[in-house]
């Protein structure tokens, strides 16, 4: 059985690694960058998953996440996307609150709990944040989409997903009465910051570039 903090890194490692856009490798520093820590901390602890052999990685090279490492990644990923999606559909949280708590939440290891509350759940597929949801076999639905960014003006689309998860980011998009399956239409884009006119339930809102490259649509 792994630790908690063995646990979050192995997650953190899968997201830079499979749901970082254009990469598949990580390094040192952006993991600990990522994880909060210091690179020291964070080598220590490469050493330590290393040995158990769930990640491949020499010092100072490039960071990847050895089968059994994916695997187990995979299965955290599966339980804090179902308990977000939980907590978000039956306990009325909402979209900014539930990643603290299914922090916590998906180091339970009981997979007999984690099947019968996707089973509850109706299997979804995608969590509030429109993240998919690995399968008790550990597949992820592909994803086709792309973000705001880069649609041309004119355009109509709908929101399927948020690439920032932090509370600020998604409070911003509520205070927009952006949702996943909400229409979007772009107006307009600035060539000088790529500032964006988008129009949400017929009301204008002006966006910035850094906004739309972490809104995911279809």
């Amino acid at each position: 059985m792994l630790s908690y903090t063995e646990e979050n890194y192995l997650k953190a490692l899968f997201h830079l690694t499979y749901e970082t856009e254009n990469s598949s490798e990580a390094g040192t520093n952006q993991l600990a960058s990522f994880m909060g820590v210091k690179p020291a901390t964070a080598t220590d602890m490469l050493r330590k998953l290393k040995e158990k052999g769930l990640i491949d990685y020499e010092k100072y090279g490039k960071i990847t996440l050895s089968d059994e490492g994916k695997s187990h990644a995979l299965e955290v990923l599966r339980k804090h996307r179902l308990w977000e999606t939980f907590l978000f559909q039956k306990l009325d949280f909402t979209w900014d609150e539930v990643h603290e708590v299914a922090e916590q939440l998906e180091h339970i290891h009981s997979p007999k709990l984690i099947d019968k509350l996707d089973k509850f759940l109706g299997f979804p597929e995608y969590d509030p944040h429109g993240d998919a949801i690995p399968d008790a076999n550990g597949n992820l639905k592909p994803s086709f989409r792309k973000s705001l960014a880069e649609v041309e003006p004119g355009s109509d689309c709908r929101m399927v997903a948020v690439r920032d998860n932090t509370v600020a980011f998604l409070q911003y998009v509520s205070q927009l009465n952006l949702k996943i399956d909400t229409p979007i239409k772009v107006l307009s884009r600035q060539s000088y910051d790529g500032t964006i006119e988008i129009l949400i339930d017929n009301q204008l809102n002006t966006v910035s570039q850094k906004f739309a490259e972490n809104i995911m649509i279809v």
